[in-house]
């Protein structure tokens, strides 16, 4: 039987601890919060990949809740929490009756997949993790996190993923390595390619920019071509949103392009 314990107050040792075990950010951090029981079973469901990258250690349940079924099929242990405990740990007004405490595993490494999204400054967990489901939806099969990126495996950036992050690699912080593959970045600037016209060919690596200023100020590398996407009467798109349209992009023309 899973071990079972209550905690009502802040000053808890064990709950001080869960609080400084989720403080470490980035590349640093070493667990994570599944917030809510959608969001856990999208974990479960996810296969094999998910379950070696995040690892359960804790369950958590908001006091007056009734246990879950999975609480005795993980076997981890069990800490009943207060709402304001609970709301504490999960940043949100609404605390959830359910949350897992996991262990992330490192980064992967080696060749970058045939189509890879890359995230660069984007700061807002929410954003984040809304381009890492266009992606997951559209076929890309990877995701290179850029420089000054919110961290993907945060609770936030979970939570905003809806479980996307769990099915596929990420590969979080610093500037990438560039390799053979074809490096576009979404530019609404003059000079950029529209999108129509651009090769989407894989290898693909798609590079989202920051979601106030876009590319100001940073060097993309000469290898990078600029690609815009054509609007009328706004200046440019969401980065979500405009990362999306490019992700469907490539899985329309790859649907079209006969086979070998």
């Amino acid at each position: 039987m899973p071990v079972e314990s209550q905690i009502s107050s802040r000053a808890n040792p064990r709950f001080k601890a869960l609080r400084a075990q989720l403080a470490p950010g980035g590349p640093g951090r070493g667990c994570t919060l599944f917030l809510g029981e959608k969001l856990i079973l999208a974990w479960l469901e996810a296969g094999a990949r998910a379950r070696d990258r995040f690892r359960p250690t804790t369950w958590l349940r908001l006091d007056g809740a009734a246990p879950h079924p999975l609480e005795r099929r993980l076997a981890a242990e069990t800490l009943v929490l207060g709402e304001a405990l609970m709301r504490d740990l999960a940043e949100a007004g609404s605390p959830p009756q359910h949350a897992l405490l996991a262990a992330v595993g490192p980064d992967p490494a080696g060749p970058l997949a045939d189509r890879v999204i890359v995230p660069w400054g984007i700061q807002d967990p929410g954003n984040l993790g809304a381009i890492l489901r266009s992606a997951a939806a559209f076929g890309f099969q990877e995701a290179l996190l850029g420089p000054a990126c919110a961290d993907p495996v945060s609770p936030k950036a979970l939570r905003g993923s809806m479980g996307a992050a769990f099915l596929m690699p990420l590969r979080r912080g610093g500037a990438p390595l560039l390799d053979g593959g074809r490096w576009l970045a979404l530019d609404s600037g003059p000079g950029a390619t529209p999108l129509a016209q651009a090769d989407l060919r894989e290898p693909l690596r798609i590079l989202v920019g920051n979601e106030g200023h876009g590319w100001k100020g940073v060097d993309l590398p000469p290898q990078v071509r600029r690609v815009a996407i054509p609007t009328c009467g706004v200046e440019s798109l969401n980065a979500a949103v405009a990362a999306g349209i490019a992700c469907f992009e490539t899985a329309r023309r790859a649907e079209r392009r006969p086979g070998p």
